[in-house]
């Protein structure tokens, strides 16, 4: 077939790949695809396990001329696809150009807990053998290495360090269920979190108020959290409060702003204190608030909080 064949046939089809939704579900071995790929099945998506990226379009032409045609697919891929990269993203360059519509899902979790899950699971790791020393550790590092590209261009990026099987379902089926999920719409999730467990990995902002007084200084304030009134009134009357939220707030409008021209569609602020406790949250709620307000109006812009740590202490 000659490459004006090619075009031709590129372009009869377009007309009907409108509304063709695809995920590829990627990431580190141990993080969680075998999960994801059941959850997509719980919410109604076509599953296909370890496609080559050059077979994606040919699999959605034929879920097109079934009947009824097959609009969700969720394609689980890994670094087994030794086409992965760079076919990839010819792919989706391909598939964007016929109007499907093509996010990535990236699923990553610290080298600990895969060395755990793995531990437990009682089975090599992919590139185990094909590592310097053959060890477990080394074949981490090969494939976070051979990721890295992607996982750089993925949609979504999800840490599973510390999630569990449900929270994981609930992560997926917020991002790719029904609703809140329009063209040009933009989820947003503002989590707070404590410094001394760690920055969130998949934060696209990272904001610190750690400069405001700490409310677990106060007697009367220390068993409370920044969700009651006793304390979100305090963080939010200290001197600067009022500002950041202000400035945080504009800061994240110009983001959003440029994600919605790049056509990013997912975007989480990370706002931290010591222990995720008493500031953070309460700044999550009162940012979360102003954003909340912005979309009213155009209906673009999905909002939710989480307090990944509150609990913890």
């Amino acid at each position: 077939m000659g490459a004006d064949t090619v075009s031709e046939q590129a372009n009869s089809d377009q007309s009907g790949d409108q509304g063709v939704d695809v995920v590829v579900v990627t990431g580190v071995s141990g993080a969680g695809r075998g999960t994801a790929a059941k959850v997509f099945e719980d919410l109604g998506w076509y599953v296909a396990d370890n496609l080559p990226p050059v077979l994606i379009s040919r699999l959605i032409d034929l879920g097109l001329a079934t009947e009824p045609p097959i609009r969700r697919l969720a394609v689980v891929m890994d670094v087994r696809s030794r086409f992965f990269s760079d076919d990839l993203t010819e792919v989706i360059h391909d598939l964007e150009s016929r109007s499907v519509r093509t996010r990535v899902l990236f699923l990553e979790a610290s080298d600990e807990v895969l060395v755990r899950r793995f531990g437990f699971a009682r089975r090599r790791h992919p590139l185990q053998s094909e590592s310097a020393d053959g060890t477990l550790s080394a074949g981490i590092a090969l494939e976070r290495e051979r990721l890295s590209k992607v996982k750089t261009a993925a949609d979504v990026v999800i840490d599973t360090t510390a999630l569990s099987v449900h929270q994981l379902h609930r992560r997926i089926e917020e991002t790719y269920g029904v609703g809140g999920d329009g063209p040009g719409s933009l989820q947003v999730t503002v989590q707070s979190f404590g410094f001394k467990y760690g920055v969130p990995i998949d934060a696209d902002i990272v904001l610190d108020l750690r400069f405001l007084p700490n409310p677990h200084w106060i007697p009367e304030l220390r068993e409370q959290t920044g969700q009651e009134a006793a304390v979100r009134d305090y963080v939010l009357s200290r001197d600067g409060a009022a500002d950041y939220v202000k400035t945080a707030h504009r800061l994240v409008e110009l983001t959003a702003a440029g994600y919605r021209q790049e056509g990013k569609r997912y975007m989480t602020i990370a706002v931290g204190c010591t222990g995720g406790k008493h500031r953070s949250v309460a700044i999550s709620e009162a940012l979360a608030d102003v954003i909340t307000g912005d979309g009213e109006g155009d209906g673009g812009t999905a909002v939710r909080v989480v307090h990944r740590d509150l609990g913890r202490e």
